[in-house]
């Protein structure tokens, strides 16, 4: 991204990247993605270019979800897995008729493309990593559909993970309706010459920039587990809680096994929980106890924030929780936990 979406922040990193972590205000940064329109530079992530004539049915066999059956402009949500079934990475594939473009945060690229190439055997598949060509800006809040029309910008009905080229400023780009999180979230992508331009263009339509400071407490406050933070390389798909990434009906891919075993078998014994806090907010890695007294470890934090809300600040966690600990007095170094529902704000 240009300098122009940095200005009035320090830069720091963000999954592998350079990033803003904020523009002076977290806390209204985090207001607009609830009730307003937050704009957000989406470069650190990394875009790859699937192509050749073997390419649907490879990497249909590589990951989770079904990537066969998408039709032109469509995407999914999908792990990485080992044969053991553990997650290896996470990302999204989207079908663009002439190539698959995976999309992905850019600390992961490197192990996902080292794995894509391991198994690239006798296949016609080449994998090009596109991002020098094609970046992304994010806009978030129920205000966001609003400030694409105010900027030009043509907003056709469209699923999520459903993209398609429009025109802007005598320029082709592209809209994705991208969030599961939130109804009303979209990507831009656009040369990276021309990501400046249209960045202007959207503050001056009325979205307020957005640190990853900001969209982290966004993640949370919605239960997003995110990959090297909420989910390592030791869970289980199901443990997430992520069932959009898992489709039961594809056939055969790397680790279909496991997922198919745990699917019978009808359970997991730990799962991706949101709680409440009461107390000092716990830090990520903090174990979760029963009890007063109970030193038997029943869980643990994965993420924590309190979240910056009009009614009053909320101190909320994530992490895992075994499923016989459900409905018991828990706590986290001096707090007090309670699973809650999701999104938390």
């Amino acid at each position: 991204m240009t300098s122009t979406a940095l200005s009035g922040a320090n830069p720091s990193e963000h999954g592998g990247a350079a990033t803003a972590p904020d523009f002076g205000d977290t806390r209204a940064e985090f207001q607009a993605l609830l009730s307003g329109c937050g704009l957000y530079d989406l470069s650190w992530r990394t875009k790859i270019a699937v192509t050749g004539g073997d390419r649907v049915r490879w990497l249909n066999g590589m990951v989770s979800n079904n990537v066969r059956d998408l039709a032109p402009g469509r995407g999914v949500y999908a792990f990485l897995l080992n044969a053991q079934g553990r997650i290896q990475a996470d990302l999204y594939a989207f079908q663009r008729g002439d190539s698959l473009l995976v999309d992905m945060e850019r600390g992961q690229r490197d192990k996902i493309l080292q794995l894509f190439d391991h198994y690239i055997i006798a296949d016609d598949v080449e994998i090009v990593d596109i991002s020098a060509k094609l970046t992304a800006l994010g806009l978030t809040g129920p205000e966001s559909r609003q400030v694409l029309e105010r900027a030009q910008i043509a907003v056709p009905d469209l699923a999520h993970l459903q993209f398609a080229e429009v025109s802007w400023q005598q320029k082709t780009i592209t809209l994705l309706h991208s969030g599961e999180e939130a109804h009303e979230s979209w990507q831009l992508w656009v040369a990276p010459e021309h990501a400046g331009e249209l960045w202007d263009a959207l503050r001056q339509a009325g979205a307020r920039p957005i640190g990853t400071a900001a969209l982290n407490l966004f993640r949370i406050s919605r239960g997003i587990p995110q990959f090297g933070v909420d989910i390592r390389e030791r869970d289980l798909p199901q443990e997430t809680g992520q069932t959009r990434a898992l489709n039961f009906t594809k056939g055969c891919y790397l680790g279909q096994e496991i997922v198919e075993r745990i699917r019978s078998r009808g359970a997991v014994h730990r799962e991706f929980t949101a709680f409440a806090v009461e107390g000092t907010l716990p830090e990520p890695g903090a174990k979760i106890l029963p009890g007063e007294n109970e030193e038997k470890e029943v869980g643990e934090i994965t993420s924590s924030a309190i979240l910056p809300l009009p009614a009053g600040d909320r101190p909320v966690a994530l992490g895992y929780l075994r499923r016989e600990a459900a409905g018991k007095d828990l706590r986290a170094g001096t707090a007090k936990l309670r699973p809650a529902s999701m999104p938390l704000a």
